[in-house]
């Protein structure tokens, strides 16, 4: 993990920001909302899933991206998000919303059932190209992040630490935080070297992410 490379830190890529602004500005279009592996649509496109713990500002994220107030729903109770949310970006990319884990307002049946689905999508899903795992600046991993890094691990689907609410920390708190990152980190194979910091409040860091997710998309279609 010695490459890791931090947006605050890295000179922007105007080029590459400009291509996710064209992206993300492209129409974002709800697929389906799948409760069960049957429901789940087909893979035709390229696919990059949000996952994170319980309130740790998923859906405040998604919606920064795609500059669509409403598209993820923003709750102040944890684990609302209980389905499979697949949204089709510009005909290129397939945004996938997965459920939250770890402390959530809902029967353990429930949540057992939603972790299934989670676990069943991981594994068989050929266009997953990255997970987009959510840590919450203030606290970086705790320990309900280890078990699904270590579920990703196994699946062999490559994941990229995304730390979100930014705007909270003060920057000698973050020094302190990024090291233990990144030693943590280094334990699982399938960790992107490249950690992104973002604040869905500023817009910190959202148009670096926005390059980072075009390079995974379908190409562009020539004029």
């Amino acid at each position: 993990m010695a490459d890791t490379v931090y947006p605050a830190e890295a000179a922007p890529d105007a080029e590459a920001e400009e291509r996710g602004r064209l992206l993300f500005a492209a129409p974002c279009e709800f697929v389906a909302g799948a409760t069960t592996p049957d429901i789940i649509p087909p893979d035709t496109l390229p696919e990059v899933a949000f996952v994170g713990r319980s309130n740790v500002g998923k859906s405040s994220l998604v919606n920064a991206l795609t500059g669509h107030n409403a598209l993820a729903r923003v709750s102040r109770t944890p684990g609302r998000t209980r389905q499979i949310n697949f949204f089709d970006l510009g005909q290129r990319l397939m945004l996938v919303d997965l459920p939250g884990y770890g402390y959530a307002e809902a029967p353990k049946t429930e949540i057992q059932r939603w972790t299934g689905l989670i676990e069943k999508y991981l594994r068989g899903r050929a266009s997953l190209r990255r997970v987009l795992l959510l840590l919450d600046s203030r606290f970086g991993i705790k320990p309900p992040d280890e078990p699904f890094m270590t579920l990703l691990d196994k699946a062999a689907v490559s994941f990229q630490i995304v730390l979100t609410k930014a705007d909270t920390v003060k920057p000698a708190e973050m020094a302190k935080l990024l090291p233990k990152l990144i030693e943590s980190l280094a334990k699982h194979p399938a960790a992107h070297p490249v950690v992104h910091m973002t604040s869905s409040r500023d817009s910190f860091g959202i148009a670096a992410l926005r390059g980072a997710v075009d390079a995974l998309a379908e190409p562009r279609p020539p004029r």
